[in-house]
């Protein structure tokens, strides 16, 4: 058996060929961790993985997924009692779940697939998991079992309230309250409650010349963690990046090894209000009012279980506008007579998620992968950046916006007039701009890109054609100020402006200060001391907490003006029982008026007079009360306030429980830390000013993507890897994300910690598990099924740079059989010998090769990937040595490249895989030669040989071909 070294293969992505039949996913997969117990999954193929991440995920986060399984169905109420009956009541009227299998049933057969592989994996763990999770036996609750479309509910869930619809229930009142031309006197173009940062800088700005993506997205922080650190991977791709847990694959936030994206919060206005006319039918129906006249509309009744209290009952009802969510039922308050608000969402009315686009981001390759698969992306709008190793990079909106009028955006429009119909069928364009390779100095245009910088951070710039309220310029601005000061950034680097706490927005508020008249002492002293403050909201400083003081008195003072008498006190819009109790936050006043502070003092609202003297009463009180108490540090006030379904129970006898003789401080400290920042900082940890110093918004993850080396990558969760309390992993990244650190993203399969070989179930619908061992690992354990290559033991691995991971590994005769054959049964391998041979030929053969002792054979894998066959034999063995003189330390090698399947040559495809080769061979010092033999014929094999420092030996004669051989030895690499 000889091989043709110079069999180049014509793509990138090697395995079968197209035309082959692929089975069913075989179930294995390895899981391993890194030292903070993140989950680096390995799988035979991307069915199986997506079990693994299921299964995986079942594990870490059981009491997470089944919170958020309840959340879809309406039934949270059932085991965590009445506080949770608000949430039920609204995603049963807006009809979520339904909404969820509508989407489920339109996906793409391939990625429902994938999705149910998921939800097998997750089924396939639960209880297990549960058993670490003490949640469950806290609310005598078992693990339900999740539906292939679940998935897509808590997606929806998730994010049905992102596009903020609740504001334009706020802008309503203030229309009313204080007129049409202050309707949008709070808009968050002053105030951001908190944003997403993502910044992206080309290899101009990089000491590596590779790009790096970075940032860290804002969200309301849970615990355990709305985003999981995860490594998925198979022979089709291995993607690093954040998933959100009962969601498979990585939606946001990925790193494939060639290209990785990021997303904010595009801030796009996509939902509805429309205020329907409803009236009861005589048989108990009811029928609405649309453009055409009365119809008869959905309706049904459900029933919520209340724990320690009686059920209540619940109507749905759905016009041609969409579900009823205010009003309209036997049980709510609705806004007048006969009304209600229905709430109009893409998803519903197309029945499409974007679920498509999440395989087809695993294998993105390019930037131009990423923007391909994104066009199918629905909800939530996002702005992307992304970035390749070619230098490549993308900026662009991905979703779905309605064409409708846009007074929907603002408001809540009638839903019988036709003017504010959706146009059919229709969308609106998404913007995009090219990114500035460049590393020019300058401000950051509209777009958020200045030289070699790209920007985003829910700013008004890109997509500023499809929303009405933004955040602040602020952290945008300042994020390319601190860019653009360099052009040697690192990825270590980048924590630097993760953390970065300047607080712009307080210079109206400090300007007015410093322009207040009449100030007595105490007052002039805290201005003085103000005004030389660095406006930085640093944890440790007390000049951060008094101004956080005068922020708030101003607030309050504001708030009682008689110019806002109308919205505030006990006409408090918050205080209507006109709206369902979970949309309070976005009506209530003082909040409002907090995060618009910097507008209401700067235009609009009151004379420059009124703004001077209110300011000045408020430093004249500040200042009495912090002659008698003086501000503390800033992390002292400014604490974590994180969402969990049930109240923190630690674990019995650690610090904090009822057994452990503590107070339970240190137990405080560790889920509620003193964090610097502030909602309008880069360190965006949005405390409610007028209202509260605590945070429950800010960086639920950060991350570094490295497009030069992806070890070099970094990232850091507010708690864990693990949902389970009492975990070694539970909360042990805190530490890391108060100070902005980051932790490693480790790559080499050889740093992590190998747990258990799984072998889950092929079926999607079954949820039998059992767990094997590999033979190493327990000699008196066979396991008779075959493995997949990316999960063998490797005798040699090692990484190339702009390459990838090259693996050796054993050919499993039975297991590689097809795969060989189809490799070895091609013209272009007619010199492998094996021409005509069977599917069982090539078996045995290749069974005969692993009975001997002097000849192996191994699959060559380049990023989990078959690429090659690589053998090799002790010439003295093989009939080869009878055509020469065989020296001690000769070894020989025969390499067939994987037949092409993708469009493209690599360059340097071979070569590279010499190299791995040849390094292999001469990691045994007993072997001194290389000998090859490729075809005479073959100029380019032959070229090849010399080039890489091969001497040229004699031509012999075999049977099957005319040979040269050829030579490499060790002083010619230098390595005698």
């Amino acid at each position: 058996m000889t091989a043709d070294v110079d069999s180049e293969r014509a793509g990138d992505g090697p395995g079968e060929r197209p035309d082959r039949a692929r089975g069913e996913g075989s179930g294995d997969h390895e899981l391993f961790r890194d030292d903070w117990g993140i989950p680096h999954l390995r799988a035979a193929d991307a069915l199986a993985l997506a079990r693994a991440q299921g299964h995986a995920t079942a594990l870490d986060r059981a009491w997470q997924l089944e919170t958020e399984r309840h959340r879809v169905l309406g039934t949270s109420a059932s085991h965590l009692g009445a506080d949770a009956v608000d949430w039920d009541r609204f995603v049963r009227r807006a009809r979520i779940a339904d909404t969820a299998r509508r989407c489920f049933d339109r996906l793409a057969p391939r990625t429902a697939a994938w999705v149910t592989a998921y939800v097998d994996g997750v089924n396939d763990g639960l209880a297990e998991g549960a058993q670490q999770a003490p949640e469950f036996a806290a609310v005598g609750l078992t693990p339900g079992r999740w539906e292939p479309w679940t998935p897509l509910g808590v997606w929806l869930s998730t994010h049905i309230l992102f596009a903020g619809f609740p504001t334009k229930l706020w802008r309503e009142e203030v229309a009313r309250r204080l007129g049409e031309d202050r309707m949008t006197l709070f808009a968050t173009d002053g105030p951001g409650t908190a944003g997403s940062n993502g910044w992206l800088l080309t290899g101009a700005r990089t000491a590596t010349g590779a790009p790096i993506v970075a940032g860290d997205p804002h969200r309301f922080i849970e615990d355990p963690g709305v985003y999981q650190q995860i490594r998925l991977a198979c022979p089709e791709f291995d993607v690093v990046g954040l998933a959100v847990p009962g969601i498979p694959g990585i939606a946001h936030f990925g790193h494939t090894g060639h290209v990785a994206w990021a997303i904010t919060n595009a801030m796009a206005d996509y939902q509805d209000l429309y205020r329907e006319r409803l009236r009861r039918t005589p048989d108990g129906g009811v029928e609405a009012l649309g453009p055409d006249g009365w119809y008869r509309a959905h309706a049904h009744t459900e029933t919520i279980e209340v724990a320690g209290a009686d059920p209540e009952r619940v109507e749905v009802i759905e016009t041609d506008r969409g579900p009823v969510i205010i009003g309209g039922g036997p049980e709510s308050t609705a806004p007048g007579p006969g009304e209600g608000i229905s709430l109009r969402y893409p998803p519903r009315v197309t029945g499409e998620l974007g679920f498509d686009a999440l395989p087809a981001l695993l294998r993105a390759r390019t930037v131009a992968d990423v923007d391909t698969a994104l066009d199918r992306w629905v909800e939530p709008v996002n702005v992307v950046l992304a970035a390749d190793t070619a230098g490549g990079t993308l900026h662009r909106v991905a979703g779905h916006v309605p064409v409708r009028p846009y007074a929907n955006r603002l408001r809540v429009v009638p839903a019988d007039d036709p003017a504010y119909a959706w146009r059919e069928g229709e969308a609106a364009p998404l913007p995009r701009t090219e990114v500035d390779g460049s590393n020019r100095s300058g401000a950051s245009d509209g777009s958020g890109d200045s030289g070699g910088i790209a920007v985003m951070a829910n700013e008004r710039g890109l997509a500023a054609p499809l929303g009405v309220e933004f955040a602040p310029p602020h952290r945008a601005r300042r994020i390319a100020e601190l860019l653009g000061a360099d052009t040697d950034w690192t990825s270590g680097a980048q924590a630097a402006v993760h953390t970065d706490t300047l607080l712009a927005s307080s210079r109206p508020l400090l300007s007015l200060l410093a322009c207040a008249p009449d100030l007595g002492p105490s007052a002039e002293r805290l201005r003085d001391r103000l005004l030389r403050w660095d406006r930085h909201m640093e944890a440790d400083s007390t000049d951060a907490s008094l101004y956080a003081r005068l922020r708030s008195d101003v607030v309050h003072r504001l708030a009682a003006h008689p110019a806002l008498e109308s919205i505030t006190g006990e006409d408090d819009p918050w205080r209507s029982a006109a709206y369902p109790a979970l949309f309070r936050p976005w009506l209530a006043a003082v909040p409002r008026i907090g995060y618009a502070l910097e507008s209401l003092l700067t235009v609009g609202l009151l004379p420059y007079e009124d703004r001077l003297a209110l300011v000045a009463a408020s430093a004249e009180a500040v200042a009495a009360a912090a002659e008698e108490t003086p501000p503390g540090p800033w992390g002292e006030l400014h604490r974590l306030s994180p969402w969990q379904a049930l109240p923190d129970r630690p674990p019995a006898g650690s610090a904090g429980s009822a057994d452990s003789g503590d107070s339970g401080d240190s137990g405080a400290e560790a889920i509620r830390p003193g964090v610097a920042g502030d909602h309008d900082c880069v360190l965006s940890t949005s405390s409610v000013p007028g209202v509260t110093d605590l945070f429950a918004r800010g960086p639920a993850a950060r991350y570094v993507w490295d497009l030069a080396h992806r070890e070099d990558s970094r990232w850091a969760v507010p708690f864990g890897a693990s949902g389970a309390p009492g975990s070694a992993h539970h909360r042990d990244q805190t530490p890391l994300w108060v100070r902005g650190e980051l932790a490693p993203v480790v790559t080499d399969w050889n740093l992590l910690h190998r747990t258990t070989h799984h072998r889950t179930t092929t079926s999607h619908r079954t949820t039998s598990h059992r767990t094997t061992r590999h033979p190493e690992e327990n000699p008196a354990v066979t396991v008779a099924e075959p493995v997949a290559p990316a999960l063998r033991p490797a005798v040699h691995e090692q990484k190339v740079e702009g390459f990838g991971t090259v693996r050796l590994v054993p050919v499993d005769p039975a297991a590689d059989a097809e795969l060989l054959h189809g490799w070895v049964s091609e013209e272009r391998a007619r010199f492998w010998g094996m021409l005509g041979h069977t599917r069982e030929q090539v078996r045995e053969i290749y069974e005969f090769v692993d009975s001997l002792p002097t000849h192996h054979a191994y699959l060559v894998l380049r990023d989990g990937v078959p690429a090659a066959l690589f053998q090799t034999y002790e010439p003295d063995a093989d009939p080869v040595g009878e055509c020469y003189d065989v020296q001690p330390g000769d070894f020989g090698i025969h390499l067939l490249i994987a037949p092409a399947e993708d469009e493209g040559a690599v360059k340097g495809y071979t070569d590279a895989l010499l190299t791995v080769f040849i390094a292999y061979v001469f990691s045994d010092p007993a072997r001194l030669r290389v000998v090859v033999e490729p075809d005479a014929r073959n100029e380019r094999a032959i070229a090849r040989m010399v080039r890489i420092g091969f001497e040229l030996g004699p031509e012999i004669r075999k049977p099957e071909k005319t040979a040269r051989l050829a030579f490499l030895t060790r002083a010619a690499l230098g390595l005698a």
